[in-house]
């Protein structure tokens, strides 16, 4: 079965969301290496990104976390007091970072095993402090070794790191920003639209080669039977859409 929306579908963004991450990586691997070999090949890069503030994913990405539990009040007396201690309301845990696996598609020249391009896969951690910090400092290295940042922003939540003030408010974008370029380039995505087939801009004299991202989320949606996993009947994930896009919303499904 299809997903019900031409475009990004946002029940996606929810505790499904790292599986996605993963096959959406796995799956432009799949569509560009026809395109690159013999020179270029499409590798796939797994690093961890610690998150600190895990209880911002509650109920999204990290759905078994304790969230609090209520005291029961208890008269507890102090030595040598006749005062009694008012018990807590509720408790909370001790925060506890957790460690996020991330998933990028590294396009290298076959001569040398250098880094031509960088996609990224933006995920909530990539969007919202510390990690935001960590992942803008990841910006700012690759552009000063002359590496393609091709950024996929399929998010809603949080800040993106590529954010400008004529941005279009649209919830999700891709950026390319090429090996020493003065500009940025930005591909708005709206909610009733598919997703671009974009560039990926290799070593000069080679052209860039397409990559059809609405072609890849397609595939994996039908491949990881995700509407066995999805009830649409309910709201979509955080933030909360407006009224007129949660009509449209409401005729798809």
């Amino acid at each position: 079965m299809a997903s019900p929306f031409p475009g990004m579908d946002p029940y996606l963004e929810g505790y499904l969301w790292p599986d996605v991450h993963s096959a959406l990586a796995s799956k432009i691997r799949q569509q560009l290496t026809p395109l690159l070999r013999p020179k270029y090949i499409a590798r796939l890069e797994v690093y961890l990104a610690e998150d600190p503030c895990p209880e911002g994913e509650i109920g999204i990405l990290y759905p078994d976390v304790e969230v609090l539990e209520i005291s029961k009040p208890a008269n507890i007396q102090t030595r040598r007091s006749t005062l009694t201690i008012t018990p807590p309301s509720l408790t909370l845990p001790v925060p506890q970072a957790v460690e996020v696996k991330l998933t990028t598609v590294e396009i290298r020249d076959t001569a040398h095993n250098r880094l031509i391009t960088s996609i990224e896969i933006l995920s909530p951690v990539n969007k919202r402090e510390p990690g935001l910090t960590t992942y803008r400092k990841k910006q700012r290295r690759l552009y000063q070794n002359h590496v393609h940042l091709l950024e996929l922003d399929l998010l809603r939540r949080g800040t993106r790191p590529f954010a400008q003030p004529r941005l279009p408010d649209v919830p999700y974008s891709v950026a390319l920003t090429r090996a020493q370029a003065t500009q940025i380039e930005i591909w708005p995505i709206a909610l009733a639209t598919a997703l671009p087939v974009i560039p990926v801009p290799l070593q000069t004299p080679d052209g860039d080669v397409p990559l059809d991202l609405q072609a890849a989320l397609t595939a994996i949606y039908d491949e990881a039977a995700y509407d066995l996993s999805l009830d649409y009947n309910q709201p979509p994930p955080p933030p909360t859409f407006s009224d007129a896009d949660v009509q449209w919303l409401r005729s798809h499904l």
